[in-house]
């Protein structure tokens, strides 16, 4: 019997993790969520707590939005710590959208929206602020702005936010983890 059916028997995980290795009793993770759990994330220069990430592939992750513009604002990232879109390799750029194709129609539901805004901020000019590319996936419901595209305004000020936050170290007002891990299992129940 190999060690994997051994600990899978008795309740335990083999962590193959470089950061612990070892045998991890299972009732701490869910089915869902074991994966994320052993790994880890980053977001550009950012370690991303796997708490925060409800939906991963081989190529991309999503991953709940620190300062949502309207609920269920998420993003969706290559695991590739991609600049530029056109960096991406075409079985990345393939499986981010389709990523987001799914993300988008599961959390439209789930908001009881009745639209979708996927967008990329590429490069600084375009109000990019964490060099690594990532869609935005916000669902959109008749009224949440007076004018339909304000939403775009809306993004560059959280951008904007962020990045004075990244760079000058100011009291966040960011959702605390706590808040963003209790969100993002909600979200992993709608990949199950």
């Amino acid at each position: 019997m190999s060690l994997e059916t051994l600990a899978s028997r008795v309740g335990f995980l083999i962590s193959r993790s470089s950061t612990s290795r070892g045998l991890i009793p299972t009732r701490f993770f869910s089915t869902t969520s074991t994966k994320m759990a052993l790994e880890s994330y980053t977001f550009g220069p950012y370690k991303i707590d796997s708490r925060e990430v409800f939906y991963n592939t081989n190529l991309s992750y999503a991953l709940v939005n620190m300062r949502p513009v309207v609920p269920g604002h998420v993003l969706v990232c290559p695991r590739r710590e991609v600049k530029r879109f056109a960096d991406l390799t075409v079985d990345e750029t393939s499986d981010l959208w389709i990523t987001a194709q799914k993300v988008g129609s599961r959390l439209e539901s789930y908001h009881k929206a009745t639209s979708l805004t996927l967008t990329i901020q590429d490069g600084p000019q375009a109000g990019q602020t964490v060099p690594h590319v990532h869609i935005h996936i916000l669902p959109r419901k008749g009224g949440d702005f007076e004018n339909n595209d304000e939403i775009y305004d809306a993004l560059d000020e959280k951008e904007k936010e962020l990045k004075q936050k990244l760079d000058l170290d100011k009291e966040r007002k960011d959702r605390s983890l706590e808040e963003m891990a209790q969100e993002a299992e909600e979200y992993r129940k709608l990949f199950l």
